[in-house]
């Protein structure tokens, strides 16, 4: 028996706006019974098709749609087309495919399936129950579309209890090391698949990475310039600095194991003008205040401080407390790198938020670029909440 979600007469029209997902508080009524991963028909008040999913109703995202057609069966076929239309998407748009996120969930028409490609190694997250329960038919497509070495799954991701599912990091298929080694604009950089950050390396920040490019000659001599760099991570903006004529960079992140792998990448690309340092980029940067420092360029690209609503608050605090501190340090006429991947700091509340900090600190800022994430990361209209990264290069004037 087909299992219908009747969706309430007075609901946005969000659903037919592209977005993919139906929440427990816009379903007026269920025929048939739910339950978790089964796929689902989603209806409007009067019974009109709509789209057809997936359902979990221990979720408050109760559906997510993986066709808008009547016609499309929700079976094997479907995740070897989805999965093909986004390597083929990757192969138009980007210029080089052998690092990237070959699979973005919802803007890919698969929501819950992430997919990053490094080389011949895949990393897989699987954050829904309905793409849990199909896990058979993604692998098949994924060995068949993009034919791997090896696939590790980092399902250790806390949303998966949301879905109520487990948290786990296996080998899903073939062989798989703990390190790779990825070109990006034509850098090496060493990546732990199993052990870094989410997939283990940020690929939303390529092109934003090579923007820097400018920044890094300074003054009618060109010279190189001095570089300060907070939340470092594995040293994606360091190592890009350095390679673009900076004299020197200072690099600094408070994990231990983050900064020894940047160090590694630095010495990979034959770069020692660049000095790391293990600290708390809070206090680090109120030191370096203290201490009279002076920057050409700052770079800042923290963690989400904002995972939720209720850290908001919280988060504005700390992004104007960063970037003030950043600005500070910057020599008149210098370049303050910011960045925020925490979805609930909207693009608007993130300017305002750096315009408090220039108040604050007496600066006037001028906007260089703009940017979210790279071409890998497609957005859909309609859906804000891929619109999370937010990318900006100003330039800095003291005022008076």
């Amino acid at each position: 028996m087909t299992v219908r979600l009747y969706l309430k007469k007075s609901r946005k029209k969000r659903l037919e706006h592209g977005h993919p997902w139906v929440y427990q508080s816009e379903v007026e009524g269920v025929e048939g019974t739910l339950t978790p991963g089964c796929t689902v028909e989603i209806v409007n008040h009067q019974g009109v098709f709509l789209a057809r999913g997936y359902a979990n109703p221990q979720s408050q995202i109760i559906a997510r749609v993986l066709t808008y057609s009547p016609s499309e069966a929700v079976d094997e076929n479907l995740f070897f087309t989805r999965i093909r239309a986004a390597w083929e998407y990757r192969q138009q748009f980007l210029q080089d495919t052998g690092a990237c996120r070959a699979i973005y969930g919802e803007a890919d028409f698969l929501p819950g399936l992430i997919v990053d490609k490094y080389n011949d190694i895949l990393v897989v997250q699987i954050l829904s129950y309905g793409m849990e329960v199909r896990k058979d038919w993604i692998l098949q497509a994924l060995k068949d579309v993009l034919q791997p070495r090896g696939i590790y799954l980092r399902n250790d991701v806390p949303v998966r209890r949301l879905e109520g599912l487990s948290l786990e990091a296996d080998v899903w298929f073939g062989d798989v090391p703990d390190e790779v080694e990825i070109l990006e604009n034509g850098l090496r950089i060493v990546v732990n698949v199993r052990e870094g950050q989410k997939t283990g390396y940020f690929f939303d920040q390529r092109d934003n990475r090579a923007a820097i490019a400018p920044l890094m000659r300074c003054g009618a001599n060109q010279q190189g310039a001095r570089v300060l760099e907070c939340f470092c991570h594995t040293g994606g903006f360091t190592v890009h600095a350095l390679h673009y004529g900076a004299a020197h960079v200072t690099a600094v992140d408070i994990s231990e194991p983050a900064i020894d792998v940047a160090r590694r990448n630095a010495a990979l690309n034959g770069f020692n003008n660049v000095e790391f340092v293990v600290a708390n980029a809070f206090d680090y940067l109120r030191e370096a205040e203290r201490n009279g420092q002076r920057y050409d360029v700052v770079i800042l690209d923290p963690p989400a401080f904002a995972k939720s609503r209720r850290a908001l608050e919280g988060a504005i605090r700390g992004y104007k407390e960063i970037n003030l501190r950043g600005m500070k340090l910057l020599r008149d006429g210098g370049f303050l790198v910011t960045a925020s991947c925490s979805y609930h700091m909207l693009p608007d509340l993130f300017q305002e938020t750096l315009l408090d900090a220039a108040l604050d600190a007496h600066k006037i800022l001028r906007l260089v670029h703009w940017s979210g994430a790279g071409k890998d990361h497609p957005e859909i209209a309609g859906v804000p909440e891929g619109h999370y990264l937010k990318f900006a290069i100003f330039q800095v004037h003291s005022r008076g």
